[in-house]
């Protein structure tokens, strides 16, 4: 399988850095903001962006993680998942909710989070942040915030790397 990385982590880093001023402006400086990673790499991307916020309003952004897996349309109904999110909040009502995930495709998987968000409360509004956005929608879902826009085939693959400072490749199947 032929990978080639398309972004490095020093590019990666402005991207982010472009994305949390985005945030702040539009949420007026993060006030009743609340961060939420999609497990996996969601949360890797999610917990880079909290950084960056925190870095310029100069208070954190503490990240849940959130396990959509139990909410996903793919999983056989009988099959038991053990939710594994992380929270540190009670509630999200009346909260603007930051949803953070690394790439997005299809947007099954934005569809389960929120799903699975809807559980902690009503929220005020939910925003989705994507490091990389790919195309190929089934549901009509968009992201708020988009690092990079990348075209792809159907059959490859975005891989973002926590290891290597959130490196993105392109995978050809």
């Amino acid at each position: 399988m032929k990978r080639t990385r398309i972004l490095t982590p020093e590019q990666v880093a402005r991207i982010l850095d472009r994305m949390a001023y985005e945030v702040l402006e539009r949420n007026r400086g993060g006030k009743g903001l609340v961060v939420f990673g999609i497990l996996q790499k969601g949360v890797a991307v999610a917990e880079a962006l909290s950084t960056r916020l925190a870095q310029i309003e100069g208070r954190d952004f503490p990240v849940n993680a959130l396990d959509v897996r139990p909410f996903r349309d793919d999983r056989p109904p009988e099959a038991e998942v053990e939710d594994r999110s992380r929270l540190h909040i009670d509630t999200i009502t009346d909260r603007h909710v930051l949803l953070v995930d690394d790439v997005l495709f299809t947007g099954r998987t934005v569809r389960a989070a929120l799903d699975a968000l809807l559980r902690w409360g009503r929220p005020r509004s939910v925003q989705l942040a994507v490091l990389i956005d790919r195309g190929h929608r089934e549901f009509p879902i968009r992201a708020d915030y988009v690092g990079r826009t990348v075209p792809t085939k159907y059959q490859e693959r975005i891989v973002v790397v926590p290891e290597e400072g959130l490196a993105v490749y392109v995978e050809e199947a």
